[in-house]
């Protein structure tokens, strides 16, 4: 593998915020969505490995979900790389790796996605796990992150995401939110104790860009074309980008 000898990092406001809740990572995540994640994530590995790519990058790798499961499914030839800019989130994912008896398929580095330290059109895959949100709403670096995920990936290769969305439907949509601000919150707070980091999530999400205007910024980004799988109504989604 090929790394760019420059390896500043940055990213430095989200990393503590992640650090200080990833002891109840995975079990806040499967009690949110009633475990409905794993199903999601099953989905993103099949469309990942649709691809049959060389080279996948999973960014935002966080506690290695994403990363392990295509490690277990893919043929022996492909290269699996696992970047996230949290150091406690690496850690637990390298050691879950090591449990599932896959570290050996799995490079964990440690990178942000403003400054990815890969060279240019080196990945035919990158993935991303719920990750997407916080590399784009309201990021300084926003611009920095789309821009280096497309330098990274080869010509017609395929970012594939996937990341909370806004159901269509107006009412279904008012319920979503609700239940975001009340019991996603609520539980987060119970759990972890981190007001401020359930409350940036939570409000993130209810947000977030939908669909249509998600489209726009991706093809304004650089990316040719930009396809979309509905989730549980709409209140996730599958996101395929296409350089």
């Amino acid at each position: 593998m090929r790394v760019r000898d420059d390896k500043e990092i940055t990213g430095e406001d989200l990393s503590p915020m992640f650090g200080g809740i990833i002891r109840h990572y995975d079990l806040i995540n499967h009690v949110f969505t009633w475990g409905m994640d794993i199903g999601w994530r099953k989905k993103l590995v099949d469309q990942c490995l649709k691809l049959k790519p060389e080279k996948f990058l999973d960014l935002g790798c966080g506690t290695g979900d994403l990363a392990i499961n295509i490690a277990r499914l893919a043929p022996e030839n492909l290269q699996v790389c696992a970047g996230d800019f949290s150091k406690e989130m690496l850690a637990i994912a390298s050691r879950k790796a090591r449990k599932a008896g896959v570290d050996d398929k799995i490079s964990f580095i440690y990178a942000d996605a403003a400054r990815l330290p890969f060279a240019d059109n080196y990945f035919d895959c990158i993935g991303i796990s719920f990750a997407f949100r916080n590399m784009i709403y309201k990021n300084p670096s926003a611009k920095k992150n789309l821009a280096e995920i497309l330098r990274a990936l080869k010509p017609g290769g395929s970012c594939v995401i996937a990341e909370s969305s806004q159901p269509k439907n107006k009412f279904i949509r008012a319920l979503h939110h609700f239940y975001l601000r009340t019991f996603v919150f609520g539980m987060g707070l119970l759990i972890s104790g981190d007001r401020p980091a359930y409350k940036y999530l939570t409000e993130s999400a209810v947000n977030f860009y939908g669909p249509d205007e998600l489209e726009k910024i991706l093809i304004a980004a650089g990316f040719k074309r930009v396809f979309y799988q509905p989730l549980f109504f709409g209140a996730a989604g599958i996101y395929r980008l296409i350089k």
